[in-house]
């Protein structure tokens, strides 16, 4: 973990720290409009097993079409632009518009929030319900995807697990925890120190 810590120290005072930190105003600026928290809770649906950066570019071009657009349309777009799971997603992305006043519901409580959104949206794990969350501002749950966890084993700090079930992605956050608690960053914050060390990219 010390080679670890040492990186995100020198990282803390270089100019990407200042990217970073805008990045995390923008998360938080998103929480004020219940357009964006929806932007991005269909950016996140369309994340799962799909590239994040290709993700960005469809959410930039059919942010409209996730409030309007009827599934089949939406489909059609999604197909369009590449997204390999393009029916699956745009029937969640449709699903979870007729639960907007549920899922802004769910925001408004204090406790399980993550829990509870997993169980609620169509295509949300445990990672995607982290994402969403993380990006409309809420600063402490961690993000397991490939990128941190081919990270995390290439320094020793976990055994690649075979499948990431529930108890083993919370375990896996403990370690992002202490790590963060470590280096004084919140772990939305070391998430970003994360994806650029192992991908040299501050995306969202």
């Amino acid at each position: 973990m010390q080679s670890l810590i040492k990186k995100i120290e020198s990282l803390k005072k270089q100019p990407i720290s200042n990217i970073i930190s805008r990045r995390i105003k923008e998360f938080e600026n998103n929480r004020k409009s219940n357009h964006k928290i929806f932007s991005e809770l269909c950016f996140c649906i369309l994340t799962a097993n799909f590239q994040a950066e290709k993700s960005i570019k469809i959410q930039k071009k059919l942010e409209k079409d996730f409030f309007l657009s009827s599934k089949k349309v939406l489909a059609n777009k999604l197909k369009k632009e590449g997204h390999r799971f393009w029916s699956q997603r745009a029937e969640f992305i449709c699903y979870a518009r007729k639960q907007k006043k549920e899922i802004f519901d769910i925001l408004k409580n204090k406790k399980e929030v993550r829990e509870e959104l997993f169980k609620k949206i169509k295509g949300f794990g445990m990672k995607e319900a982290s994402h969403f969350l993380r990006n409309i501002g809420y600063k402490n749950v961690a993000i397991v995807d490939f990128h941190i966890v081919d990270l995390l084993v290439k320094k020793g700090l976990i055994k690649r697990p075979k499948t990431i079930t529930k108890k083993v992605y919370l375990q896996i956050e403990e370690v992002l925890f202490s790590l963060a608690k470590k280096t004084n960053l919140s772990l939305a914050e070391l998430d970003l120190y994360l994806w650029f060390i192992e991908t040299g990219k501050v995306l969202k």
